[in-house]
């Protein structure tokens, strides 16, 4: 039987020797990398939403690192939140900020990170500047469906009776212009960076 090729996440490709001691050191930095951007907060007047640096990183992560420790990343981020670490958007923590407004995007970030890694194993989109983009857009629908969705349950219950289109103009619509810029940040860097890593090594078993 043919094996299925699979492309080396650049995490792996820089650090090939795999370990335990990798892996956990590669989470842990990652999500203290995610922490870093969520405190990039812009508030916006008319929506309990801000406009957060999160999202880069967890693309970034799920590019950097494959899908499964993409995901294991993301998950530690989110359990590291919740038991107090400040590192929510704006220095916040608690399972409060799962059951609020922004829930949904909270939870989207692990599926995110995992499909954005899942899709550089596969197809190697991040050597690619199109192919980025298009996956970091991919990436950025899959957030912005569940996170809206959660936030027009949550203004239904908590607020106010929300049209779908009122949920998209504080859940979605505004946030499309930093998620295109974003889109081209990632289009430019993760192809560079593997012109500089120079070759891609082949896959080892972790």
């Amino acid at each position: 039987m043919t094996a299925t090729f699979v492309h080396t996440p650049l995490a792996q490709t820089v650090l090939p020797r795999p370990s335990r001691t990798r892996d956990l050191l590669l989470v842990l930095g990652g999500s203290l990398f995610v922490a870093a951007l969520a405190q990039v907060r812009i508030p916006l007047p008319f929506t309990p939403v801000p406009i957060t640096g999160q999202t880069f990183g967890v693309m970034l992560v799920g590019a950097g690192f494959g899908a499964r420790l993409g995901f294991l990343t993301l998950l530690v981020y989110l359990l590291e939140g919740i038991l107090g670490l400040p590192f929510f958007s704006g220095g916040g923590s608690g399972l409060g900020h799962l059951a609020g407004a922004t829930g949904g995007y909270l939870l989207a970030f692990p599926l995110a990170a995992g499909l954005m890694g899942w899709l550089v194993e596969r197809w190697g989109v991040d050597r690619n500047p199109w192919k980025m983009a298009l996956a970091m857009l991919s990436c950025s629908a899959l957030i912005f469906l569940l996170g809206a969705t959660w936030l027009g349950v949550w203004l239904n219950q908590n607020v106010e009776p929300t049209s779908i289109l009122a949920v998209l103009n504080k859940g979605v619509f505004p946030f499309i212009p930093g998620d295109l810029v974003k889109c081209g940040l990632a289009a430019v860097l993760l192809p560079t960076i593997w012109r500089w890593v120079g070759r891609e090594r082949p896959p080892a078993d972790s």
